[in-house]
């Protein structure tokens, strides 16, 4: 097969794409479907994300080419479905964009984010119908702590969150006395959610994205820890064998490190 000569154009990843999936491109690509390559765009979104987090705008730009592979490969397979293909992908997002927009694509005026946002909220009540919950736009498979501070975020937009912080620390008081008192695992269990929901609330009241918020301090124990495994190494001594207090001393001195002290 003749391969497409600009690299750089949308039109060429279409084609690539259309060659792999033909009688004469790759058996891989022909025998996937909407449903396995699922993981696939799950696991390019994730990598995209480290990217971003990691501030490295090389890789970051690789990965936004392995994202936007997916959705070619989607549209790909919806043609050959006769389901749907890129030109209703890009028409539908066009469409939404001029709706949500009256302010810049219409004669309507707003002087406020506040204001927009109001005016998104009931242009997307009118697009999912008057009887439909203002949560049912929530995707259900968003990580669970993200899931949490969205659709505590919607209920807000129309009044129903707490006024002051106070009252939310209060909360969190309430669920971590009841967590206590719970009798068994399974009421133990919901009662920790209960905490979990709270403290995303509460992180989202105070700007902070918690999903992201939880990733640096993994990212965080795991450099930490990597210190305390290269000193065990360098002194030939094994972790496994230390006290918890001599592994609390190098995970100090790991931290130091971390922040650019001297260790002790």
């Amino acid at each position: 097969m003749k391969q497409p000569q600009d690299l750089r154009s949308f039109e060429s990843l279409q084609q690539i794409l259309h060659m792999l999936r033909s009688p004469e491109g790759c058996p891989w690509d022909r025998a996937q479907t909407h449903k396995s390559m699922r993981d696939s765009l799950l696991e390019e979104t994730y990598e995209v994300l480290e990217a971003l987090d990691a501030e490295d705008t090389g890789r970051f730009c690789g990965e936004l080419g392995d994202l936007l592979l997916q959705i070619v490969f989607h549209a790909e397979i919806g043609a050959e479905a006769k389901e749907f293909n890129m030109g209703d992908v890009i028409e539908a997002i066009n469409t939404k964009l001029i709706r949500r927009h009256p302010h810049v694509f219409s004669q309507s005026k707003f002087t406020s984010p506040a204001e927009v946002l109001h005016n998104w909220e009931e242009i997307k009540k009118t697009e999912r119908g008057h009887d439909k919950s203002m949560l049912s736009g929530v995707p259900k498979q968003l990580p669970a702590l993200s899931y949490s501070q969205e659709v505590q975020g919607r209920v807000a937009r129309v009044g129903f969150d707490w006024k002051e912080d106070e009252g939310v620390l209060e909360k969190l008081g309430e669920e971590i006395a009841e967590y206590s008192s719970a009798p068994t695992l399974s009421e133990k269990e919901k009662e920790f959610g209960d905490i979990l929901f709270t403290l995303a609330n509460y992180a989202r009241r105070q700007g902070i994205d918690l999903e992201s918020a939880l990733r640096g301090a993994n990212k965080r124990f795991y450099s930490r820890f990597e210190h305390m495994e290269e000193f065990c190494r360098n002194t030939g001594r094994d972790i496994s064998k230390l006290s918890f207090g001599e592994q609390n001393e190098l995970w100090q001195a790991a931290k130091k490190k971390e922040n650019g002290e001297k260790a002790d």
